[in-house]
């Protein structure tokens, strides 16, 4: 069996499509995996670390507002596009897969669309509650749409088939309980542990909060241990740290946390922003979070992802517009001193929680082929 994943952009799209692929490993041994993403995404680096071959193909974006800047951008992605179908198209030949799965972002348009014309069965999972436009745009063409969220199913009137499938979590999230990945941290002691990111991309605006966060919690003696992602702008918020004359360590601010499964199933408490991946990493582990869901996606739909698990008590909501370093702070260290709080936001995480999921869609995907 020869399955083709494509996904891209962020590690939202791309840890779901991990999943389901070991999921086919498991049930298949020896069977073929090849991803596709874009030249410049970071998804090579996360498919090459989970041990997948990547095929990279030239990927065309586009923007959503009016400015002169975006129109010229978009104006020079649509002579990107049929450079990136023909790379697609050449992959798929020489690969010659049973089943294309796209898993979002613009790097999986052209594999999908290509393998649709080729008749190669097709599906897409969309994790998030809103559709992004490339799964607007594909789902009229695959032979079965996924989605996470129930009421994401309104969108996809118009595809073949529609499964409800919840968003796959990768087994390396399940591998350690918080003792055994605490050890492997090397937290010796009974300090409870946070986490903090704000996507795999960073966001600037809230590392300078993140910053002011930092501060506090050095000035205060380090009263938890602390671990921070800073994305993209790592090295400038270290810069800017120095220069505040605050002195962290690389395991505490780093540009990406290479060994999410551990730091997370570690962590006493997780701040983040409220992408429907990290929401699904997070019910399945039954992690307390305060979530900050970014202002700046379609339909504001990681707002509508929060709001459910605030309404369950499984999170903390603070939306962006009112947030600040020390908000941050405060929140973080009034839970961190109420564990009776902290363990009802676990257990309504994990009320939350599709542990199937990545099975689930595999049981989908077999019965297309």
């Amino acid at each position: 069996m020869k399955v083709l994943f494509t996904c891209g952009g962020t590690a939202g799209h791309v840890n779901p499509a991990l999943a389901v692929a070991q999921t086919f490993e498991t049930y298949h041994p020896g069977c073929q995996i090849l991803f596709v993403g874009a030249e410049k995404g970071m998804e090579k680096r996360l498919v090459e670390q989970a041990g997948y071959p990547i095929r990279c193909v030239k990927v065309s974006t586009f923007e959503r507002n009016l400015s002169w800047k975006v129109i010229r951008h978009n104006f020079k992605s649509v002579f990107k596009v049929p450079v990136g179908q023909w790379q697609a198209a050449r992959i798929l030949r020489q690969f010659k897969p049973d089943l294309v799965v796209g898993t979002g972002g613009y790097a999986s348009f052209p594999a999908v669309r290509e393998a649709t014309r080729l008749g190669i069965p097709t599906a897409i999972h969309e994790s998030n509650a809103y559709p992004g436009l490339t799964t607007r745009v594909l789902s009229k063409r695959v032979d079965l749409m996924m989605v996470g969220f129930p009421e994401a199913a309104e969108y996809y009137s118009h595809a073949k088939q529609v499964a409800v499938t919840g968003t796959p979590v990768r087994g390396a999230f399940f591998r350690l309980d918080r003792k055994e990945a605490r050890q492997e941290l090397r937290l010796t002691d009974d300090k409870p542990l946070v986490v903090s990111f704000w996507g795999s991309q960073g966001a600037r605006d809230m590392n300078r909060m993140t910053e002011d966060f930092v501060q506090r919690w050095v000035e205060q003696g380090r009263p938890f241990h602390y671990i921070h992602s800073a994305g993209r702008d790592y090295q400038a918020m270290s810069e800017r740290l120095a220069g505040r004359g605050v002195s962290v360590t690389q395991q505490e601010v780093r540009p990406y946390i290479d060994n999410m499964p551990t730091v997370m199933a570690a962590a006493d408490l997780v701040i983040c922003r409220a992408g429907a991946s990290t929401l699904g990493e997070l019910t399945a582990m039954g992690k307390p979070a305060v979530l900050v869901p970014s202002p700046y996606v379609a339909a504001n739909h990681q707002f509508k992802n929060a709001k459910v698990l605030a309404d369950r008590g499984a999170a903390q909501l603070l939306e962006e517009k009112a947030c600040s370093g020390d908000k941050l702070y405060d929140t973080a260290v009034e839970l961190l001193s109420s564990p009776q709080r902290r363990d009802s936001m676990s257990r309504a995480m994990k009320e939350l929680a599709t542990p199937r999921a990545a099975e689930d869609i595999y049981q989908a995907l077999m019965k297309l082929l």
